[in-house]
């Protein structure tokens, strides 16, 4: 089995990830934070560039895409720290709705038209869901992400955590990109003792350990993707697995690049803080860390994931 994206897979990131380069700068986070966090145009970019109808069945007006290619996409918003709940409404929920046969806001979700935001017991407050869930508004450490307590329980049902799960997970693959990005390009021109801290060895070796941890990341988050795709039987602790690597990577690349930056890598002046401040948000989204570990020690000690190299290998 081939395991690696096609070009159509990886143009499609690459188009994304051009076209928010270009659109959703710092100079527009800064613009979001201080007039509201969010803007009708950025809206309709996303949508015209179809990204809303991505998951959608054609049969619905959409694309018909899978998974694996929203998780590439939700990475590229990651890295762009995108403000806009497009990874909420069009590659957590369209999916649930598909597959429990609720198709009669597909349309007006791929259009542009309707946001859905989904409660779960793990998550129970929801991103731009005032209309939809009136209840308690909550002030989250990211500026950016307008939250909702849901008075009710919200949902239990796995799957809905899994893809919530697993879109966090790619959304912290593409900021700790971003960061290290960040870490490294201020390491080139902030001198120190006459050189660059970037050529001293001390730094260099956290700034690769962090370039370690996301890209091993990558391929417990692909791998999920693809399980969550067939439905595999082992597909949510596959996530979980993802979940946790993906936190892992993006709080050890958001706590090196603060250092890299110095005692201004806290403060509001410097960029990098838009991108850990979601990092930190996103860490605790649809299960924190030891949620998903549970879910991987009960797999593995429980018996249910078969493990060893005649299963690694088969």
């Amino acid at each position: 089995m081939d395991f690696r994206f096609t070009d159509d897979q990886l143009t499609l990131a690459e188009t994304v990830r051009d076209y928010l380069a270009g659109t959703h700068g710092p100079e527009v986070l800064r613009r979001l934070d201080s007039e509201g966090n969010r803007d009708p145009a950025i809206w309709q970019g996303l949508v015209d560039m179809g990204l809303t109808a991505l998951l959608v069945p054609e049969e619905h007006g959409g694309l018909g895409l899978g998974l694996v290619e929203a998780a590439l996409i939700a990475t590229e918003c990651g890295r762009a720290c995108l403000a806009e709940p497009l990874v909420d409404t069009a590659f957590v929920a369209v999916p649930w709705l598909v597959r429990r046969g609720e198709t009669a806001e597909l349309g007006a979700i791929a259009a542009g038209t309707r946001k859905v935001a989904l409660p779960h017991v793990l998550n129970p407050w929801v991103a731009d869901g005032a209309d939809e869930f009136p209840g308690q508004l909550l002030q989250s450490v990211d500026p950016l992400r307008n939250l909702v307590m849901f008075p009710a329980s919200g949902s239990a049902d796995p799957h809905l955590l899994d893809l919530g799960a697993l879109m966090s997970a790619a959304q912290l693959v593409g900021l700790a990109e971003a960061m290290l990005h960040q870490a490294t390009e201020y390491a080139k021109v902030r001198t120190q003792f006459g050189q660059p801290v970037g050529a001293f060895q001390g730094l260099k070796h956290q700034l690769a350990s962090c370039a370690v941890a996301v890209e091993f990341a990558k391929p417990a988050l692909w791998r999920a993707a693809g399980a969550l795709e067939c439905l595999s039987s082992n597909a949510s602790v596959h996530v979980s697995h993802a979940k946790v690597m993906a936190t892992d990577a993006a709080i050890q690349t958001a706590e090196t690049a603060i250092q890299v930056h110095g005692a201004m890598g806290y403060t509001y002046e410097v960029d990098l803080h838009f991108w850990m401040k979601r990092a930190w948000a996103l860490a605790g989204a649809w299960g924190d860390r030891a949620c998903h570990l549970k879910r991987i020690d009960q797999a593995v000690i429980g018996g249910t994931l078969p493990i060893g190299p005649e299963h690694t290998f088969a």
